[in-house]
């Protein structure tokens, strides 16, 4: 069976503390009530930086730049119907003060603290280079 190949990025905001920002998806929404990094898909014609730049922005009233995204790890997951790719940035520098823009609830928690969140299949394998790094 061939699926399609969806790619969407993903951010690690890390703050001055070490914490990283997680948000929850809201009901109405695929995988509702599980915790995420956030990000989005990238749109035609974007990188996954300008995808990554302009979902903080859409997501959480945050501006960044390329500059600042580190890549760090990527998953690779295999759905029912679709196959995600989707690489893991860290951002340390950004201006703004992360809110909620979509009626997601958000969370500053420690790395070693991701695993008492559930998160989709495809998040989890993320957190174990967030756990190292920081």
């Amino acid at each position: 069976m061939t699926r399609r190949l969806l790619l969407v990025v993903a951010c690690a905001l890390v703050d001055a503390d070490n914490r990283i920002l997680i948000a929850q998806r809201p009901e109405g929404k695929a995988l509702a009530g599980l915790w995420e990094f956030p990000g989005g898909k990238v749109d035609a014609g974007e990188t996954p930086e300008d995808a990554l730049i302009r979902e903080l922005r859409e997501e959480l009233g945050v501006e960044t730049k390329t500059a600042c995204l580190a890549p760090l790890t990527f998953a690779s997951h295999t759905y029912d119907d679709f196959h995600l790719l989707m690489p893991l940035y860290v951002c340390r520098r950004w201006t703004g003060f992360p809110r909620s823009l979509e009626g997601q609830a958000i969370k500053w928690v420690r790395a070693k603290q991701l695993r008492d969140y559930p998160m989709p299949p495809a998040d989890e394998p993320l957190i174990a280079p967030l756990i190292e790094l920081l």
